[in-house]
């Protein structure tokens, strides 16, 4: 018996409406009873039923014009149609309008308890599928966070997560800066038997040689000067669980040479230390690097290549999932509280006629600042056009009257002036962004006259 035991019945024949209310009340149900249908619906549709019984026969609509107005209104209730005129092609169309079942009458008010009762146990499935469903869909949500996207490229990518998740192989996700690495690896590690244990990152580019092998393997005290105590590394803090290693491409041959170990042997000591430990750890890496290319040139190791790369992801950049950008907009202003802010069409054509250097990581930065700087409600082309400056690739850029070279080179300037103004003057970040060495950025500054820019 679900919660909700109402029932309508519409009949107008006072003694078989009396006899079916009275039976299904001793049988705990709550029972509305009309004769007649008009004022049944009416009724109805201020006060939805999960079952309604109705008679075929009856003034000034019949059961069917009941049953059809009935589901056209509420599709989710069930009906039973009752009569005395039954005959095979109306229990038919009545079944093809929607009816959950077509008793002839005279039937046991015993057989009418039987019906309803396997109709409830109908309702009751239906309702336990939907709850099914629409918990799934939560869940989703939640194991892919802040991951947008309905484009094919999107689908593909989540259908690969789903598939590998449960599973202990080693994964290489590579794909441009800002491209959300990151986060795939968090759903990776949210779907896998280890969700529950750590999950752990590291950025290999933000440290030395010396300073990522204590991250990564710790240290003894006294390994070297500063090291006033024993320090556990990444390895064992996310043993059981998940290690993240971003940049794995920027790593020295020396280090790879150690992690190659570990990720052969799963054992390591700590920097400083003779003992052995041994860890359990799923490595998902990361890189905005091409390390199949760093392999050929003699800049990776191919072992650990192979080792890393057991199961690789490519995510696609954001120019090239374009009709994911109005979505990923609505989410980042309702990620920064902004729900009553918009951008007008015009606006958000700038957004998808741009190529995006820096990908979703560049887009949510730019409707963070334009929620800031703009005083209007709906944000509209004008400030969205300015922000992104002379960086869009478009056939508007002029470049087209200029001489092969010149043109390359406008437009390798305008490109650094832009990543520059996105990492608010942080060149490390901006080279990061447009995919070249800190080194390489500083000598085309200097090359186009831009020291000074921020």
């Amino acid at each position: 018996m679900t919660k909700n035991n109402k029932i309508l019945i519409i009949e107008d024949n006072d003694t078989m409406r009396l006899g079916m209310s009275e039976s299904l009340r001793r049988d705990g149900h709550v029972v509305t009873e009309f004769g007649n249908p008009e004022e049944a619906l009416n009724y109805f549709r201020r006060h939805p039923f999960e079952l309604v019984i109705t008679d075929l026969k009856m003034e000034p609509i019949d059961g069917l014009e009941v049953l059809r107005s009935i589901r056209e209104e509420q599709p989710a209730t069930e009906v039973i149609v009752v009569s005395a005129f039954g005959t095979v092609d109306t229990a038919v169309e009545a079944m093809k309008l929607g009816a959950a079942d077509f008793l002839t009458k005279p039937f046991s008010m015993e057989e009418l308890r039987v019906r309803v009762t396997k109709v409830r146990e109908r309702i009751q499935q239906m309702q336990a599928y939907s709850r099914l469903t629409e918990e799934n869909r939560l869940l989703q949500e939640e194991l892919f966070a802040d991951m947008i996207g309905s484009s094919e490229a999107m689908q593909q990518i989540f259908n690969l997560i789903k598939r590998v998740a449960p599973q202990d192989s080693t994964v290489l996700i590579e794909g441009e800066s800002g491209t959300g690495k990151e986060l795939v690896a968090q759903a990776i590690h949210r779907q896998s038997k280890r969700h529950d244990r750590p999950f752990i990152k590291l950025n290999c580019a933000a440290l030395n040689d010396n300073l990522l092998e204590s991250e990564l393997f710790g240290h003894e005290k006294g390994a070297f000067t500063g090291a006033v105590k024993q320090k556990r590394g990444r390895f064992e803090l996310a043993d059981s669980g998940s290690l993240f290693l971003d940049e794995i491409g920027d790593i020295s041959p020396a280090m790879q040479v150690r992690l190659l170990r570990v990720l052969q042997e799963g054992e390591f000591e700590r920097l400083g230390g003779e003992s052995t430990t041994s860890v359990d750890v799923r490595i998902i890496c990361a890189t905005h690097q091409n390390l199949a290319q760093k392999v050929e040139k003699g800049e990776f190791r191919e072992d650990l290549y192979y080792r890393l790369n057991v199961i690789p992801f490519t995510l696609p950049p954001l120019r090239e999932r374009k009709e994911d950008i109005p979505a990923l907009v609505a989410h980042f202003l309702k990620k920064r509280a902004a729900t009553d802010r918009s951008f007008s069409p015009e606006a958000l054509q700038h957004f998808i006629n741009y190529s995006w250097p820096g990908n979703i990581r560049e887009l949510e930065n730019l409707i963070e600042r334009l929620i800031v700087i703009s005083p209007e409600q709906q944000i509209d082309a004008g400030i969205v056009g300015a922000q992104l400056g002379h960086a869009p690739i478009t056939q508007q850029d002029g470049f087209s009257h200029l001489p092969l070279e010149e043109a390359v080179a406008a437009f390798e300037k305008n490109m650094i002036v832009h990543a520059l103004k996105t990492c608010e003057g942080v060149k490390n970040q901006a080279a990061k962004m447009l995919g070249i060495k800190t080194s390489t950025l500083y000598y085309k500054l200097e090359k186009y006259d831009l020291q000074d820019s921020k």
